[in-house]
């Protein structure tokens, strides 16, 4: 075996106006969760507690798009979800539309473990969290200041926030020109984005992992788009979109959803090992380059000898990763 390894990322393209002290603010988040991971990991805990472990804590955090500080519905309200997958047995539990669950990642561990399905959304996943006694709060627990104002611009721009910045149409860096024939930012963004790219939205969480005994899993979890439909769903509760494992990997998306559900992404990444024989990093690479088409987005993964990567195709992806043989990093670009 090639030891443990573990990847972590909070999200898939980032505004290169961001503040450093807001980059600085993520680095730190992230390598506090690599820290819980590592620890865990070293205290020879199944891959499959590390991941639900790290994207518990990231949840947790206001900073990211998952748990509190989730984006809002175009009514204001908070729908998460969040999908878990044990590599061993090809293990998993998902969850969509909770709205009262402090944790949407432990939920979707109880389906996988506690029930005889795969994936419970809306009211019958919050009656079953209920069922298991998760910690439930109220709605407004989920919702920042932060994102009332990111959700108030999204509206009036009367456009979809994905979790992902892009450049505008027909130029090669991220900047905005000003008093181009009088229109504003934001008509000349690409309409997918919606908003000036200075405006920076949270992320979707995930975490990936491989134990001393060469086990895999995966977790992601996400507030989903700010402006959203109600009951819209992404890619990060669908397994083979957002989240996969399997005994040679694991892997987790984030980017634009309905570009990765379109690609299976972390699927193919396992696939590509299983029936080309490619290596993790050659898989993933490859993945992001032929499988996305125009969308936008990342992954992290980890291969079951122990081997650790992630990759982008947008400006850039917060993340870190570490394993047993001494590798610490966390990056934004």
């Amino acid at each position: 075996m090639g030891g443990w390894a573990i990847a972590v990322h909070g999200g898939a393209g980032v505004d290169p106006r961001l503040p450093p002290h807001r980059q600085e603010e993520a680095k730190q988040i992230l390598s506090h969760c690599l820290r819980l991971g590592i620890s865990a990991l070293r205290s020879s805990l199944p891959a499959v507690d590390v991941v639900e472990l790290v994207v518990r804590e990231l949840e947790s955090n206001p900073f990211f798009n998952a748990g509190r500080g989730s984006a809002l519905t175009t009514k204001g309200t908070v729908e998460m979800e969040a999908s878990i997958m044990d590599g061993e047995k090809r293990r998993c539990g998902a969850v969509s539309g909770v709205s009262t669950v402090k944790s949407a990642i432990s939920l979707a561990r109880l389906v996988m473990d506690k029930s005889p399905h795969s994936y419970l959304a809306f009211d019958g996943a919050e009656e079953f969290a209920r069922q298991q006694g998760l910690e439930v709060v109220d709605n407004e627990f989920f919702i920042t200041e932060d994102n009332r104002k990111m959700l108030k611009l999204a509206k009036e721009a009367n456009s979809i926030v994905f979790d992902y910045r892009i450049p505008l149409i027909g130029r090669d860096s991220c900047g905005f020109e000003e008093g181009t024939g009088g229109m504003s930012a934001i008509e000349h963004a690409l309409q997918m984005n919606g908003l000036p790219i200075s405006v920076y939205a949270p992320e979707t969480v995930g975490c990936v992992a491989v134990d001393v005994l060469g086990r895999c899993a995966a977790a992601t979890s996400t507030g989903g788009l700010m402006n959203k439909m109600n009951g819209r769903i992404g890619d990060s509760p669908l397994i083979g979109a957002g989240t996969y494992a399997s005994d040679l990997c694991a892997v987790s998306a984030t980017g634009e959803g309905e570009a990765i559900i379109r690609a299976t992404l972390a699927r193919d990444v396992s696939a590509l090992m299983e029936y080309k024989g490619m290596g993790v990093k050659e898989a993933v690479d490859w993945a992001i380059r032929e499988r996305l088409e125009e969308g936008k987005g990342g992954l992290i993964a980890v291969s079951s000898n122990g081997d650790v990567t992630f990759g982008f195709n947008c400006v850039g992806m917060f993340r870190g990763c570490a394993n047993e043989d001494g590798i610490f990093e966390v990056g934004v670009w």
